[in-house]
């Protein structure tokens, strides 16, 4: 007796199809399975065994073998349970004859029968509809986060016997469609806002720059100046989602088993890991691989409170995913790729004690402990960062005026008006926005004026800047007549893109 479903593995966020053949034979009881399982496969078989018999069916006492193909393929996770136990079911006859070749089987058996949702059900789905599978038999509550792929048959269960009742069309069960996010309509509910600080007009400036072209930024100031405050509302002026961005954030997190709301996710990640943090946090990793912090920031932004206070090792391997945005993960058993298209934000002091430069109190470190704190921070990452400014700290007059400066939602409709004029100008290249500008392209799309050009010239002879550096300023100055509604970059655009580039030379020389 025999009989072949359908299941997927995760490898990374791209999912493959695994076969499960399932042989009866006769011969003393036993269990096996191959085919490259890890542990939870491997002790599916008394989970799947324990919820056949307390779902009311009779466990086979034959020889059981159970093929994993391709068996060259190393699997693991929880998800296979359901296969499997559908795969014994119909070759014990439980079910009756089905054709199954265009449908996928995935979930975690309990003892008692029901199923239970799992971790990646979103990307699984995804590459089975690129496989030419129509129809996925899921956990019921991982319905939202499947039921927004169009073209797929998504079905909800409970348990296996709602299983084996659909498939002897004992039990009709209706395909799910979670209703489609207008993420457009969708109202950001922000208990904190631009207006909330006070003074720092020229941080508020550069970060809604920074927002505009989703570029780098660097805050240096004293203690107390409003560095993590103006960093921590920054999400409050960038542009909604769209469903794409929707769904790709939403495919991490479902990989990575924090898909809280179990549909799509509506609002941009902003991670901020502490400085304690190790490079696999960061980057990703593990004996499973799983996306680390540089990828759950993708499509958002990744918050770097105290920079220098992060392992020096930590920060050099930020360089990569900052280039490229998407970091590649190899281990033993392979190499996966996470998408990891983030803005990083970091803060941080001038000095250890803080107030190096600081017009009300006395730095007391010296000259060794300044260099020392600052040559955490190398010039490769720093040339990765277009935006570097700094604070001051807050006047009196300024906590105290009752005048409230401007909100959220109008600094917001500013950049978003910027974002459209991108994605029109890019639509052609599959980018959208300035920071993601390919370097054969900048001339081509940052044109400079003869007096501009001069302006540039004179500024990367003075301040020896590096190649890299001349392009962000570039496409900062590009995001700065974005901003303007300017179709062509002016002298006060660049200037202000340099201004932005300035400090490098002050504190790292």
């Amino acid at each position: 007796m025999y009989s072949k479903v359908k299941t997927c593995v995760l490898h990374g966020l791209n999912g493959h199809i695994i076969e499960v053949e399932t042989d009866l034979s006769r011969g003393l009881p036993v269990f096996n399975i191959v085919g490259l399982p890890d542990t939870a496969i491997k002790e599916s078989k008394e989970r799947v065994r324990t919820s056949i018999k307390n779902s009311g069916y009779e466990f086979p006492l034959n020889r059981i073998t159970i093929n994993l193909a391709p068996a060259n393929l190393k699997k693991d996770g929880s998800q296979m349970d359901l296969a499997i136990a559908i795969g014994i079911l119909m070759a014990n006859s439980v079910i009756s004859e089905v054709n199954t070749i265009d449908t996928l089987f995935i979930g975690e058996l309990s003892l008692d029968g029901k199923l239970n949702p799992i971790d990646g059900a979103l990307p699984m789905v995804i590459s089975m509809r690129e496989q030419n599978i129509n129809k996925c038999i899921i956990p019921y509550d991982n319905r939202e986060e499947c039921g927004v792929i169009e073209d797929m048959e998504i079905i909800p269960v409970n348990s296996l016997k709602e299983v084996v009742d659909y498939l002897n069309n004992e039990l009709t069960i209706t395909s799910y469609k979670s209703t489609r996010i207008n993420l457009n309509k969708h109202n950001n509910n922000f208990d904190i806002d631009f207006s909330d600080i006070r003074g720092q007009e020229g941080l508020k400036r550069a970060l809604e720059v920074a927002a505009a072209g989703n570029h780098n930024m660097l805050i240096i100031g004293p203690p107390g100046s409003g560095k993590t405050m103006a960093a921590k509302r920054l999400p409050t002026i960038l542009p909604k989602l769209s469903f794409e961005e929707s769904i790709e954030v939403t495919k991490i997190y479902s990989v990575s088993g924090l898909l809280n709301s179990n549909g799509l996710m509506i609002d941009r990640p902003f991670r901020s890991p502490h400085h304690t943090a190790s490079n696999i946090a960061m980057i990703g990793g593990g004996r499973v691989p799983k996306p680390g912090e540089v990828s759950l920031a993708h499509n958002g932004i990744l918050f770097l409170d105290e920079l220098p206070e992060f392992s020096k090792n930590v920060l050099e391997v930020l360089r990569q995913p900052l280039e490229d945005g998407v970091v590649n993960i190899s281990r033993v058993n392979g190499t996966l790729s996470y998408p990891a298209d983030f803005m990083f934000i970091a803060s941080m002091n001038p000095c250890p004690c803080g107030f190096f430069g600081d017009p009300l109190h006395e730095c007391t470190c010296s000259q060794n402990n300044i260099d020392r704190y600052l040559g955490k921070i190398s010039h490769p990452l720093l040339d990765r960062i277009d935006l570097h400014i700094e604070v001051l700290p807050v006047e009196y007059k300024d906590l105290n005026d009752d005048y409230r400066t401007e909100s959220s939602d109008n600094i917001r409709e500013r950049v978003e008006k910027a974002r459209e004029i991108q994605f029109s100008r890019f639509k052609r290249d599959k980018i959208y926005n300035n920071s993601q500008i390919h370097n054969k392209d900048i001339r081509k799309y940052c044109k400079l004026s003869p007096s501009s050009e001069e302006i540039l010239k004179s500024a990367f002879k003075r301040y020896r800047f590096s190649a890299r550096t001349h392009n962000k300023i570039l496409k900062v100055s590009r995001t700065i007549a974005d901003l303007n509604g300017m179709k062509n970059i002016e002298d006060e655009h660049i200037l202000e893109a340099i201004r932005y580039r300035t400090l490098d030379n002050k504190y790292w020389g």
